[in-house]
């Protein structure tokens, strides 16, 4: 272990004050996601957005006592506290964990590409675990602050090490080589994915490649030829400038000659057998899966295996057992008004803490509870392992444990120990199945949490609400992604409003608003009071502006502290009269100006009024002043945004001068962010591109998808020449036809508007357009031309490969309202990558 004093030598840092001698284990770069404070170190990294020495008082207030900082602090505030003074934060953590890494001279894979990265590394732990005790990135932590908190995992009872790393662009890959330092390299495959940095593809290739500048030999799939010919040239280049052997190069192909060359690839069911030659021995592996991108992944983990000479019975053995990789953690609805995070393909420390970083995100529900197998392979004692759990669990206020397997069983008195914690334990899964029982799971949020051999899966299939199998999915991480993107646009000091109304454009209310208020999100907006209640009820506690608040609602509104938008002398009367009876004085209030939507809000001859009546009465504070611009993405409309701009900025400034204190003021919705950064003004309000949707190409090119409607087949027919399909006969098949009926119809939100082949879905990767008229619980889609489709078929209405924009162009709509309109019977999954 380390401690302050050595740290600072190593990165020849300025001790500023040195109190003692802690031990130092984990290394902090979020204040939330603090697990052991008196063991941690904390390192506060600098953005364009934020910079992260503001928390150094919250987390000294938690028990940290390790700081490195880039700026001077007041050390009086910390007296117990070590203080170490560098010129960068992130280059101190990129120097202490590379220090770190030279420690250690067991063999570190090394995992990169365009695709397939975290799979290959799971499968890999799949496959070697039975051997090694390994260390590997959590999750998809791959970038420049995940692959230090990563390679920080190393321990001397590791004996090899599988780390992925991931680049956005020129100069990054330089960095995790010095942390990595992989003696294997795998390079997956290249494509086109996350290039917007680079020049073009043999650029982004070469950059992959300087993080095996050191390595004793590197996997990669020969046929794709960019790839080839980067890879061969770096070979004799690295061979040319290392005095030691040259890197070797394993290479494998399904065209060409190659170390181990692909042979067939025969699919049936739910299994791929494929055939290879490696070293003139015909040799095979079948796997359980029959996707392109499986194969490939596959093959990768193979050519690992056979580098490290294991038996190839093992290899057959081991490869025909792999199994499904949690990429995400899911949130969905549970029985008795529960909600569960299905993470049940793996356990071990690092995933747990993350997977209860996620779990305390969610407020919802008071109780958290966590069902959480055997952790396998740690390399520590049982009681020390379980000790360590036990302090996560009690850090992050579980109040129920349910512990499945011998080795937790056996340890269940330290778990005992933990005040506040109800725990109950069982020897296996199917022991837990037995005894369940449904009215043990009431109201609370449970996160499922297993090693892939207890099929925690039949766990969650128990709890889970059973639904329509038309799924929305929402992914919470590209909601994340999007939000950082419009805040790389915005001024410094520039707020963000996050727009829930409508239940959150049809992605859900407290789920989305759990994750803004996560993230830092300055306000919420909703648009009727009783959605902003159910946000304060779910323990949403940031502020929450009602943008159409009815005199109905006003005592409602006083009693959840919510700030309704004032958009006229007559609402601002009525609420003024019930915020004095409430004995209540400088209530929050948002003033709404008409500059020329000429919807609601106040006009410009109605500033002096407004004024007087503001000044007259102490039962108002005014906490923003805010207009709506009516065509802010559309280019011909450019001079009207502008005189609206103008006239918000002549009548806002009349209000702050006679009111006479800072008053926020905000116009900008997601398209002005971007098309009128001069309207940011002191906050903008983010709607729709939050959610994934803009109508700029550029800026539509950088956001990340967010929702995803699924529905499956539930039969298929087959129609001959002249039979119709559907209400009054509106299709009639022209040829010999087959016809899929899937369970989603206009009740569910898909418009009828998309009958007869004016809407289409997406099966197997194909289109097939909608025949006949779109019922209220089923329509029929015309799947001649995809002959493999079955019963059970995932087909997606919209998403990823199917733009929610296509669907509203077919709909002669807008995108807002087909997300705003996917039914409240619709179940929402979410997840989070």
């Amino acid at each position: 272990m380390y401690n302050a004093e050595t740290i600072s030598k190593v990165l020849k840092g300025e001790l500023l004050q040195h109190t003692g001698a802690p031990e130092i284990e984990h290394i902090v770069l979020d204040s939330r996601k603090l697990n052991f404070a008196e063991t941690s170190l904390f390192i506060p990294l600098v953005s364009a957005r934020r910079n992260a020495h503001q928390f150094i008082e919250e987390l000294y207030e938690k028990g940290v006592s390790n700081f490195i900082v880039s700026e001077s602090i007041d050390l009086q505030k910390y007296p117990n506290a070590n203080v170490i003074l560098v010129k960068d934060t992130l280059q101190a953590l990129h120097a202490l964990v590379a220090w770190h890494r030279h420690h250690f001279h067991f063999p570190v894979i090394g995992v990169t590409g365009s695709n397939g990265k975290t799979i290959v590394k799971e499968w890999l732990y799949q496959l070697l675990e039975k051997d090694h005790n390994i260390v590997r990135s959590p999750k998809s932590y791959n970038s420049q602050t995940g692959v230090p908190l990563s390679v920080w995992q190393m321990k001397p009872e590791n004996d090899l090490a599988i780390f992925e790393a991931g680049i956005s662009q020129p100069g990054e890959m330089v960095n995790l080589e010095k942390l990595i330092k992989p003696t294997i390299g795998i390079f997956t495959n290249i494509g086109e994915a996350h290039s917007e940095g680079f020049l073009n593809i043999r650029q982004k290739i070469n950059e992959k490649l300087i993080l095996f500048m050191k390595s004793d030999v590197l996997i990669y799939p020969k046929d794709y030829l960019a790839l080839n010919e980067c890879v061969l040239n770096f070979h004799n280049q690295v061979g040319k400038r290392e005095t030691d052997k040259a890197i070797q190069l394993f290479s494998w192909s399904r065209k060409t000659d190659a170390d181990l060359r692909i042979i067939s690839c025969d699919k049936n069911t739910n299994h791929t057998r494929i055939d290879a030659l490696y070293k003139g021995e015909a040799m095979h592996i079948n796997i359980p899966f029959v996707d392109e991108g499986s194969i490939e992944n596959a093959i990768n983990c193979w050519a690992l295996m056979l580098y490290l000479e294991i038996p190839h019975a093992t290899i057959i053995d081991r490869m025909d057992r792999l199994g499904n990789i949690a990429m995400r953690l899911e949130l969905r609805q549970g029985i008795n008004n529960s909600s569960i995070i299905n993470d049940s393909y793996n356990s071990d420390m690092g995933s747990l803490s993350i997977a209860l970083e996620f779990l305390q995100q969610q407020r919802q529900h008071p109780n958290k509870t966590v069902i959480l197998s055997d952790i396998l392979q740690s390399g520590k004692s049982d009681f020390s392992l379980y000790e360590e759990v036990a302090a996560l669990l009690e850090q992050k206020g579980i109040q129920k444990l349910v512990g499945i397997g011998r080795n937790i069983s056996r340890e269940k008195r330290i778990f005992q120990q933990v005040l506040g914690l109800k725990s109950s334990f069982y020897q296996s899964t199917e022991e837990f199945i037995q005894q369940f029982n449904p009215q043990d799971f009431v109201q609370e949020t449970i996160l499922v949490k297993g090693a892939r051999v207890f099929q925690f899966e039949r766990i969650g299939k128990l709890l889970e609400h059973k639904a329509h199998q038309t799924i929305l999915e929402i992914d919470l991480s590209a909601i994340a992604h999007n939000i950082t993107q419009y805040q790389a646009l915005l001024k410094p000091g520039t707020k963000l409003m996050g727009m829930v109304k409508a239940f959150s454009y049809g992605s859900g209310s407290f789920e989305i608003a759990n994750l803004l208020q996560f993230h830092g999100v300055d306000y919420l907006a909703v648009a009727y009071a009783d959605e902003g209640v159910d946000l304060r009820r779910a323990g949403i506690t940031m502020p929450i502006m009602v943008m159409n608040p009815e005199p109905s609602t006003f005592d409602a509104i006083l009693q959840w502290n919510l700030e309704p938008e004032i958009y006229s002398m007559h609402l601002l009367n009525r609420f003024e009269e019930e915020v004095r009876a409430s004995n209540k004085v400088n209530y929050p209030i948002h003033l709404k100006l008409d500059t020329g939507m000429h919807r609601l809000g106040f006009e410009k001859k109605d500033i002096p009024e407004l004024i007087s009546q503001l000044k007259e009465h102490s039962a108002f504070h005014v906490k923003s002043i805010f207009s709506h611009l009516a065509a802010s993405e559309d280019p011909e409309m450019d001079e009207f945004t502008r005189r609206q701009g103008s006239l918000f900025r002549e009548m806002s400034a009349d209000l702050q001068k006679a009111l006479g204190y800072p008053i926020i003021r905000h116009i900008s919705n997601s398209a002005g962010i971007h098309r009128h950064p001069e309207l940011q003004f002191d906050m903008v309000r983010l709607g729709i591109g939050m959610y994934g949707v803009d109508n700029s190409a550029d800026m539509q090119a950088k956001l990340k998808n967010v929702s995803t409607l699924k529905t499956t087949v539930a039969q298929v027919k087959k129609l001959a020449v002249g039979e119709t399909v559907g209400y009054g006969g509106k299709w009639t098949a022209k040829v010999p036809s087959v016809i899929a009926t899937v369970r989603i119809g206009y009740a569910d939100g898909y418009n009828r508007c998309l009958s007869n082949g004016k809407g289409q879905m997406l099966i197997h990767g194909k289109l097939a357009p909608v025949a006949g008229v779109i019922a209220m619980d089923m329509l029929m889609l015309d799947v001649t031309h995809i002959p493999e489709v079955k019963v059970g078929d995932v087909v997606t209405v919209f998403g990823e490969d199917l733009p929610v924009q296509q669907l509203a162009a077919w709909a002669d709509t807008i995108p807002y309202e087909i997300l705003t309109g996917i039914s409240q019977r619709v179940k929402r999954i979410y997840f989070q990558e």
